[in-house]
């Protein structure tokens, strides 16, 4: 499948709400996970702006309150509606209620949320290592649960927020869990972007046949976000100064959430699955170059890995 040109206007430093102008998403329903704080809240102000009825996946719903009490008391007459849902993606139980609790056609699903670089090894009830587990296990058990709401939407599209950081691992078959090797945050978080990468992968292969399209990116290298939360500052600045870590330019929060609005609602990229996009654009492969800023690595689009990591994948969340 050739991939259609987007608009020159849209690039690194192009926002959510340019994404979005102009295209009009009323009768159509959303989920965005993590849409209480950063980009998230972007994400879901530019769908909802556009008309969409967007539901505000969040832990802490009393924080997916204020925002959607905040963003509604901005929207225009005529957008869509806000909805507030627990989801905590460490909890299968909860991603089960949410699931279950949905009915009707889900036409958007942004994979938003997500846990960067905890210092020390954390381990859920379940015992999956933190980052594997939230950002790509709860999603893959959200996603595949609400499969039918996708299917029944006639067009739908599923859209995981990678990283970069999938640079700094392949996923790891043999010791997912850091059970066998020293815990290392960068390379437990570079498994778990890469898994996202290879999720789209996947569904982009089964889904074809239910008018599903999915597709994974990298939205920057953001200032003010609640990913960092976990980070040493210091540590991460001596690692840029060594050149251990290379970053690409900072953006915005509104031009970080533009490439997740680009592939949940424009029309200059329907019908494309399965690809990994960064900048509004579809990323170029990145081979042995440890000081990528930007790409993605064959690895992480690779069928055989996707169809490995999806087996997997099942039997860790059955």
């Amino acid at each position: 499948m050739s991939v259609p040109q987007t608009p020159r206007a849209f690039g690194a430093s192009t926002t959510a709400a340019e994404i979005i102008d102009g295209v009009d998403l009323h009768g159509r329903r959303a989920v965005v996970t993590g849409a209480s704080s950063g980009i998230g809240v972007e994400t879901a102000r530019a769908l909802a702006a556009a008309g969409a009825d967007v539901t505000l996946a969040v832990r802490d719903t009393a924080a997916g309150a204020r925002v959607a009490a905040r963003l509604e008391a901005e929207f225009p007459v005529g957008s869509g509606t806000l909805t507030v849902g627990r989801l905590d993606l460490a909890d299968r139980s909860t991603v089960a209620a949410f699931v279950a609790a949905w009915s009707g056609p889900l036409h958007i699903l942004v994979g938003n949320a997500g846990v960067m670089a905890p210092q020390e090894l954390v381990r859920t009830p379940d015992g999956r290592e933190l980052q594997f587990a939230v950002n790509h296990l709860g999603h893959f058990a959200l996603a595949t649960g609400l499969r039918p709401a996708l299917a029944a939407a006639d067009g739908a599209r599923v859209v995981s927020v990678s990283s970069l950081g999938h640079l700094f691992s392949p996923v790891v078959f043999d010791d997912l869990d850091y059970r066998f090797r020293p815990y290392d945050p960068w390379t437990s978080y570079g498994q778990s972007k890469t898994a996202n990468v290879l999720f789209a992968v996947g569904a982009a292969e089964r889904w074809a046949g239910d008018g599903i399209t999915a597709n994974a990116l990298m939205p920057g290298n953001i200032a003010d976000t609640s990913l960092a939360r976990h980070l040493d500052v210091g540590q991460v600045a001596d690692f840029v100064a060594s050149g251990e870590l290379a970053l690409p330019p900072q953006k915005t929060v509104a031009q970080g959430a533009a490439t997740s609005v680009l592939l949940a609602a424009s029309p200059t990229v329907a019908g494309v699955t399965g690809r990994y996009f960064e900048d509004c654009a579809q990323a170029a492969p990145v081979t042995g170059r440890a000081d990528a800023v930007a790409g993605v690595a064959p690895y992480a689009l690779d069928r055989e890995n996707a169809e490995r990591l999806w087996a997997v994948s099942e039997a860790l969340v059955r």
